[in-house]
Protein backbone atom coordinates (compact mmCIF):
# COMPACT_ATOMS: atom_id res chain seq x y z
CA UNK A 1 0.00 0.00 0.00
CA UNK A 2 1.36 3.39 -0.96
CA UNK A 3 0.96 6.72 0.79
CA UNK A 4 -1.39 8.66 -1.43
CA UNK A 5 -1.81 12.38 -1.86
CA UNK A 6 -4.40 13.47 0.74
CA UNK A 7 -7.91 14.63 -0.03
CA UNK A 8 -7.77 18.37 -0.60
CA UNK A 9 -10.75 20.71 -0.99
CA UNK A 10 -12.81 20.18 -4.12
CA UNK A 11 -16.21 20.97 -5.54
CA UNK A 12 -19.04 18.66 -6.60
CA UNK A 13 -19.19 16.38 -9.60
CA UNK A 14 -21.17 18.36 -12.17
CA UNK A 15 -22.61 17.13 -15.46
CA UNK A 16 -21.53 19.73 -18.03
CA UNK A 17 -22.63 17.75 -21.11
CA UNK A 18 -24.66 14.54 -21.28
CA UNK A 19 -22.49 11.81 -19.70
CA UNK A 20 -19.58 14.24 -19.28
CA UNK A 21 -18.83 15.27 -15.69
CA UNK A 22 -16.32 17.69 -14.18
CA UNK A 23 -14.98 18.25 -10.68
CA UNK A 24 -12.60 21.05 -9.71
CA UNK A 25 -10.21 20.59 -6.81
CA UNK A 26 -6.92 21.66 -5.31
CA UNK A 27 -3.29 21.06 -6.19
CA UNK A 28 -0.42 21.86 -3.85
CA UNK A 29 3.18 21.78 -4.98
CA UNK A 30 6.48 23.63 -4.82
CA UNK A 31 8.55 25.18 -7.57
CA UNK A 32 11.97 26.66 -6.86
CA UNK A 33 11.17 26.46 -3.15
CA UNK A 34 7.95 28.47 -3.51
CA UNK A 35 4.73 26.89 -2.24
CA UNK A 36 1.95 26.97 -4.84
CA UNK A 37 -1.73 26.14 -4.44
CA UNK A 38 -4.00 26.28 -7.47
CA UNK A 39 -6.95 24.47 -9.01
CA UNK A 40 -7.11 21.40 -11.21
CA UNK A 41 -9.93 19.48 -12.86
CA UNK A 42 -10.87 15.85 -13.27
CA UNK A 43 -13.16 14.89 -16.14
CA UNK A 44 -15.36 11.80 -16.01
CA UNK A 45 -16.71 10.34 -19.26
CA UNK A 46 -19.52 7.80 -19.03
CA UNK A 47 -20.04 5.20 -21.76
CA UNK A 48 -23.09 3.09 -20.97
CA UNK A 49 -22.32 2.45 -17.28
CA UNK A 50 -18.53 2.52 -17.56
CA UNK A 51 -16.56 5.53 -16.36
CA UNK A 52 -13.24 6.90 -17.60
CA UNK A 53 -11.39 9.23 -15.21
CA UNK A 54 -9.19 11.77 -16.99
CA UNK A 55 -6.67 14.01 -15.15
CA UNK A 56 -7.47 12.43 -11.78
CA UNK A 57 -8.23 14.40 -8.62
CA UNK A 58 -8.68 12.48 -5.38
CA UNK A 59 -12.21 12.84 -4.01
CA UNK A 60 -13.63 12.69 -0.49
CA UNK A 61 -15.50 9.57 0.60
CA UNK A 62 -18.88 11.21 0.07
CA UNK A 63 -17.85 12.37 -3.40
CA UNK A 64 -16.58 8.87 -4.18
CA UNK A 65 -20.08 7.64 -3.36
CA UNK A 66 -21.39 10.14 -5.91
CA UNK A 67 -18.85 8.85 -8.43
CA UNK A 68 -19.85 5.24 -7.80
CA UNK A 69 -23.49 6.18 -8.34
CA UNK A 70 -22.62 7.24 -11.89
CA UNK A 71 -21.31 3.83 -12.92
CA UNK A 72 -18.26 1.58 -12.71
CA UNK A 73 -14.76 3.03 -13.03
CA UNK A 74 -13.32 1.18 -16.03
CA UNK A 75 -10.27 3.26 -16.98
CA UNK A 76 -7.92 5.93 -15.65
CA UNK A 77 -6.32 8.24 -18.20
CA UNK A 78 -3.21 10.34 -17.70
CA UNK A 79 -2.71 13.03 -20.32
CA UNK A 80 -0.07 15.29 -18.76
CA UNK A 81 3.59 14.72 -18.02
CA UNK A 82 3.34 16.88 -14.90
CA UNK A 83 0.12 15.41 -13.46
CA UNK A 84 -0.79 11.94 -12.19
CA UNK A 85 -0.33 12.21 -8.42
CA UNK A 86 -3.78 10.64 -7.79
CA UNK A 87 -3.66 7.93 -10.45
CA UNK A 88 -2.36 5.27 -8.03
CA UNK A 89 -5.21 5.91 -5.59
CA UNK A 90 -7.85 5.22 -8.23
CA UNK A 91 -5.95 2.32 -9.77
CA UNK A 92 -5.67 0.60 -6.39
CA UNK A 93 -9.24 1.38 -5.33
CA UNK A 94 -10.97 0.25 -8.50
CA UNK A 95 -8.49 -2.09 -10.17
CA UNK A 96 -9.03 -0.20 -13.42
CA UNK A 97 -6.22 0.03 -15.98
CA UNK A 98 -4.13 3.18 -16.16
CA UNK A 99 -3.63 4.56 -19.67
CA UNK A 100 -0.69 6.83 -20.51
CA UNK A 101 1.78 7.69 -23.24
CA UNK A 102 5.09 5.82 -23.36
CA UNK A 103 7.81 7.38 -21.24
CA UNK A 104 5.56 8.89 -18.57
CA UNK A 105 7.02 8.81 -15.05
CA UNK A 106 4.37 7.77 -12.52
CA UNK A 107 3.97 8.57 -8.81
CA UNK A 108 3.10 6.50 -5.72
CA UNK A 109 4.01 3.19 -7.32
CA UNK A 110 1.62 3.54 -10.24
CA UNK A 111 2.49 2.14 -13.64
CA UNK A 112 0.77 2.26 -16.98
CA UNK A 113 -1.27 -0.82 -17.82
CA UNK A 114 -2.28 0.38 -21.27
CA UNK A 115 -0.46 2.59 -23.75
CA UNK A 116 -2.17 5.53 -25.43
CA UNK A 117 -1.33 5.14 -29.11
CA UNK A 118 -2.63 7.85 -31.46
CA UNK A 119 -4.65 6.26 -34.21
CA UNK A 120 -4.54 2.82 -32.61
CA UNK A 121 -5.70 2.54 -28.98
CA UNK A 122 -7.97 4.54 -26.70
CA UNK A 123 -9.61 3.87 -23.34
CA UNK A 124 -13.25 3.96 -24.43
CA UNK A 125 -15.53 4.02 -27.45
CA UNK A 126 -15.49 7.10 -29.71
CA UNK A 127 -12.22 8.34 -28.20
CA UNK A 128 -8.88 8.85 -29.93
CA UNK A 129 -5.53 9.87 -28.49
CA UNK A 130 -3.32 12.71 -29.68
CA UNK A 131 0.37 13.11 -28.79
CA UNK A 132 2.37 16.34 -28.83
CA UNK A 133 5.25 14.86 -30.79
CA UNK A 134 7.62 17.83 -30.43
CA UNK A 135 7.28 17.94 -26.64
CA UNK A 136 10.29 17.02 -24.52
CA UNK A 137 7.88 15.53 -21.95
CA UNK A 138 5.08 13.09 -22.86
CA UNK A 139 1.89 15.13 -23.25
CA UNK A 140 -1.37 13.92 -24.75
CA UNK A 141 -4.86 15.13 -25.53
CA UNK A 142 -7.96 13.01 -25.97
CA UNK A 143 -10.62 13.64 -28.60
CA UNK A 144 -14.12 12.33 -27.92
CA UNK A 145 -16.46 12.06 -30.88
CA UNK A 146 -19.62 13.16 -29.06
CA UNK A 147 -21.57 16.40 -28.77
CA UNK A 148 -19.90 17.82 -31.87
CA UNK A 149 -16.45 16.86 -30.59
CA UNK A 150 -14.95 17.20 -27.12
CA UNK A 151 -11.21 17.83 -26.71
CA UNK A 152 -9.68 16.91 -23.34
CA UNK A 153 -6.33 18.49 -22.48
CA UNK A 154 -4.08 18.64 -19.46
CA UNK A 155 -1.49 21.44 -19.35
CA UNK A 156 -1.25 22.05 -23.09
CA UNK A 157 -4.33 24.28 -23.21
CA UNK A 158 -5.51 25.98 -20.02
CA UNK A 159 -8.51 28.20 -19.42
CA UNK A 160 -8.01 30.19 -16.23
CA UNK A 161 -9.49 33.64 -16.67
CA UNK A 162 -8.89 34.47 -13.01
CA UNK A 163 -8.09 32.76 -9.73
CA UNK A 164 -10.86 30.57 -8.34
CA UNK A 165 -11.58 29.53 -4.75
CA UNK A 166 -9.01 26.73 -4.83
CA UNK A 167 -6.09 29.16 -5.26
CA UNK A 168 -4.14 30.49 -2.31
CA UNK A 169 -3.90 34.30 -2.35
CA UNK A 170 -0.13 34.12 -2.73
CA UNK A 171 -0.33 31.76 -5.70
CA UNK A 172 -3.01 33.90 -7.34
CA UNK A 173 -0.66 36.90 -7.19
CA UNK A 174 2.21 34.90 -8.68
CA UNK A 175 0.11 33.50 -11.52
CA UNK A 176 -1.33 36.92 -12.31
CA UNK A 177 2.15 38.44 -12.44
CA UNK A 178 3.27 35.64 -14.77
CA UNK A 179 0.37 36.25 -17.14
CA UNK A 180 -1.16 32.83 -16.58
CA UNK A 181 -4.73 34.10 -16.26
CA UNK A 182 -5.70 34.11 -19.93
CA UNK A 183 -8.68 32.25 -21.39
CA UNK A 184 -7.74 29.51 -23.87
CA UNK A 185 -4.10 29.85 -22.95
CA UNK A 186 -1.11 27.94 -24.27
CA UNK A 187 0.97 28.73 -21.20
CA UNK A 188 4.47 30.09 -21.69
CA UNK A 189 5.52 28.12 -18.59
CA UNK A 190 4.39 24.87 -20.20
CA UNK A 191 5.93 25.82 -23.56
CA UNK A 192 9.25 26.58 -21.91
CA UNK A 193 9.16 23.24 -20.07
CA UNK A 194 8.29 21.18 -23.13
CA UNK A 195 9.54 23.05 -26.18
CA UNK A 196 6.33 22.27 -28.05
CA UNK A 197 6.28 23.68 -31.58
CA UNK A 198 3.44 25.07 -33.65
CA UNK A 199 3.20 22.00 -35.87
CA UNK A 200 1.67 19.99 -33.03
CA UNK A 201 -1.14 22.50 -32.60
CA UNK A 202 -1.65 22.60 -36.36
CA UNK A 203 -2.23 18.84 -36.25
CA UNK A 204 -4.51 19.18 -33.24
CA UNK A 205 -6.65 21.76 -35.01
CA UNK A 206 -7.27 19.26 -37.81
CA UNK A 207 -9.62 17.59 -35.33
CA UNK A 208 -13.23 18.75 -35.25
CA UNK A 209 -14.46 19.79 -31.81
CA UNK A 210 -16.88 22.27 -30.29
CA UNK A 211 -15.90 21.84 -26.64
CA UNK A 212 -12.61 21.78 -24.74
CA UNK A 213 -12.11 20.61 -21.17
CA UNK A 214 -8.71 21.34 -19.64
CA UNK A 215 -7.15 20.21 -16.39
CA UNK A 216 -7.01 23.91 -15.50
CA UNK A 217 -9.89 26.37 -15.72
CA UNK A 218 -13.58 26.12 -16.61
CA UNK A 219 -14.69 24.17 -19.69
CA UNK A 220 -14.99 25.90 -23.06
CA UNK A 221 -18.38 24.98 -24.46
CA UNK A 222 -19.55 25.67 -27.99
CA UNK A 223 -16.73 27.64 -29.62
CA UNK A 224 -13.59 25.82 -28.50
CA UNK A 225 -12.11 25.21 -31.97
CA UNK A 226 -12.32 28.88 -32.92
CA UNK A 227 -10.88 29.96 -29.59
CA UNK A 228 -7.96 27.54 -29.78
CA UNK A 229 -7.28 28.59 -33.38
CA UNK A 230 -7.02 32.20 -32.21
CA UNK A 231 -4.75 31.20 -29.32
CA UNK A 232 -2.37 29.33 -31.61
CA UNK A 233 -2.20 32.32 -33.95
CA UNK A 234 -1.56 34.62 -31.00
CA UNK A 235 1.25 32.47 -29.59
CA UNK A 236 2.92 31.14 -32.73
CA UNK A 237 1.85 33.63 -35.39
CA UNK A 238 -0.54 33.13 -38.30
Amino acid sequence: MHEYTPVWPHGPLTEILPDVFLVTGTNKTQQAGIALQFSRNMTVIRTDQELALINTVRLSESALDDLDALGTVASIVRLGAFHGRDDAFYRDRYGAPLWALPGVRHEHGARADMILEPGRSAPFENASAFAFETSRAPEAALHVDRHGGVLLTCDSVQNWGAADRFFSPACAKIFKAQGLFQPTNISHVWRDATGVRAMDFARLLERSFRHLISAHGPPILGDAHARLTAAVERVYGG
